[in-house]
């Protein structure tokens, strides 16, 4: 008599009452980059940074003027004590902080499912669109030259000082962190979720058959 091959407490191999093994676990990683989501990123990066223009134009129409003034010897701030300076750059910020805001809700209403083209698409052009926000204001704005300037509208008459941003970097980031914020914000908390993995069966339990006579 031989020894079976198969231990006594394990099931014979291909045995149809034994389990199939499990399924491999999915990681948490999502799916790989494709050429259409760059697409949409490189296109969300060019609108945003085109949204810059408005952006531009309204802070040059809403933001509080500093006035200065000539005495025909040197140029001064004709209310020392005002705060037009601060007014103008919390202006930028906070429409930079709107204009943030509108784009990451935009961007999600029109791609819930998100992804890093798009994010890096709305950090990006919220800079580009900050930069030319601030170019456009300072460009259009009152005269840059505050002598010329000065000397062109007399002494003792009020004038305009340049549009300035004394936050300079600053008020730059107001725009891509609050759309990147914005949108990952909704994208976790409405954005369409992976589906759970499926249990696999539960192994049956293994009865022996009788031992070899």
């Amino acid at each position: 008599m031989t020894a079976p091959l198969t231990p006594p407490h394990q099931p014979p191999p291909h045995d149809p009452d034994w389990p199939p093994p499990p399924p491999p676990m999915l990681g948490p990683a999502g799916d790989p980059i494709t050429a259409a989501e760059v697409v949409q990123g490189v296109l969300v990066t060019l609108v945003s940074a085109v949204a810059g223009a408005l952006l531009g134009v309204l802070w040059l129409n809403l933001a509080p003027r500093v006035l200065l003034i000539s005495d025909g010897e040197g140029v001064y701030l004709r209310n020392s004590e005002g705060e037009a300076a601060i007014g103008s750059d919390g202006t930028f910020v906070l429409l930079a902080l709107a204009f943030g805001a509108i784009a990451g809700l935009v961007v999600f209403l029109l791609r819930r499912k998100g992804g890093v083209p798009l994010v890096l698409g709305l950090a990006v052009g919220g800079v580009l669109g900050s930069l030319l926000a601030w170019g456009l204001g300072t460009y259009f704005g009152p005269a840059r030259d505050v002598v010329a300037h000065a000397k062109a509208v007399g002494p003792n008459v009020a004038f305009e000082a340049p549009l300035e941003l004394n936050l300079g970097a600053a008020a730059m980031l107001a725009w891509p962190l609050a759309a990147t914020i914005v949108h990952l914000a909704l994208t976790a908390l409405f954005g369409p979720r992976d589906p759970e993995p499926e249990p696999w069966d539960q192994p049956k339990p293994y009865a022996p058959g009788p031992g070899p006579s």
